[in-house]
């Protein structure tokens, strides 16, 4: 069932705001918001960013519609591995991060950002620490040669700028597991890989491309990062991974327990996995939309759709201001008029 088959009376009375705070600054947000859809399937979510087109939101909205109103594919394992994130920050901050990642979390892989300037950073030379006190911590926590490390530069860089930057940080790391879209276009990314004993992976070149297999098809990457509500719901994602034939990580978009549940799906339908997913972002946020937020055990989440907790719904939606509650109705009506999406 598609968004337009529901109609958009029928979203407006499924729909639920919610706003949460993050724990600290990501991505430039202080608080996450967007829209639940409750329907007879389940509860799906729709939290598209602010800057994104209504075209883009659409097909978002598309997710949030499968999850809500129809089906996920059958689990072929009951539990998915999770990477822990850190942010820009600073190196002795990344240190202590990681060190509860593996306490409390028991995530043995990580992933670092980098490539982010301002707030005190200074790009490379920030990074490579960073990325050095993250490999420091996993050898003081006894992790041994299951660790990983990984970075994501968000587009950040040039060839040159990458190939220079990813030497340093594959060193820090003692070994890098790969580098998340260090450039912007599949041409620039093939020749980088063709420079560097790095894998590639892609992010940005899947969830915004007209044509997300050809990353894969055109040799650009070793394997791809694959996001449920930018490819429009589990069933599009699972289509786009198969086409691809490389490794892939399901990854999520800053969701709420509701959001992960999608990629915790994806991630449970596919034969293989290409290494721990970024969905343990829970800890993101500090507070969540249901009683026990999805937090990794033994470096594991558990699959499985849930509910939103009243009370903490009713705090989330409640923390969404008047006139925000306006706007995030209208962009509703203006993606779903918007053309785009099935």
């Amino acid at each position: 069932m598609t968004a337009r088959e529901i109609g958009l009376d029928h979203l407006l009375d499924a729909m639920v705001p919610f706003s949460l705070p993050m724990r600290r600054r990501f991505r430039g947000i202080e608080h996450r918001e967007g829209l639940l859809l409750r329907g007879p399937s389940g509860w799906g979510e729709w939290a598209p960013f602010p800057e994104y087109s209504d075209e883009v939101a659409a097909v978002w909205l598309d997710a949030a519609v499968e999850a809500a109103f129809g089906q996920w594919p059958e689990p072929l394992r009951s539990s998915v591995p999770v990477n822990a994130i850190i942010p820009g920050t600073t190196a002795a901050d990344a240190y202590e991060l990681t060190r509860a990642a593996v306490r409390d979390q028991g995530c043995v892989t990580v992933k670092v950002k980098v490539g982010e300037v301002g707030a005190g950073l200074r790009s490379v030379p920030d990074d490579v620490e960073r990325v050095a006190a993250v490999r420091s911590a996993l050898d003081d926590a006894g992790v041994g040669s299951e660790a990983r490390i990984r970075v994501d530069a968000n587009t950040v860089w040039t060839v040159d700028e990458a190939e220079a930057a990813l030497i340093l940080l594959n060193e820090a790391a003692r070994g890098l597991d790969y580098a998340e879209q260090p450039c912007v276009t599949l041409a620039e990314l093939a020749e980088l890989r063709g420079r560097i004993d790095v894998r590639i992976a892609a992010d940005e070149s899947i969830r915004t491309a007209a044509d997300p297999e050809r990353a894969a098809a055109e040799g650009a990457v070793d394997l791809i990062v694959v996001k449920v509500a930018p490819l429009g719901g589990v069933a599009n994602a699972l289509r786009v991974v198969r086409a691809a034939g490389v490794p892939c990580i399901v990854s999520g978009a800053m969701d709420s327990a509701v959001g992960l549940t999608a990629g915790l799906a994806l991630a449970a339908a596919l034969p293989e996995l290409g290494g721990a997913c970024g969905l343990g972002t829970g800890s993101l946020l500090a507070a969540d939309v249901v009683a026990s937020p999805l937090m990794p055990v033994n470096g594991q989440l558990m699959v499985g759709r849930v509910s939103p907790d009243p009370e903490s719904l009713a705090a989330a939606s409640a923390a969404m201001a008047p006139d925000r509650v306006l706007w995030w109705r209208s962009r509703l009506e203006r993606a779903l008029g918007s053309g785009r999406g099935q």
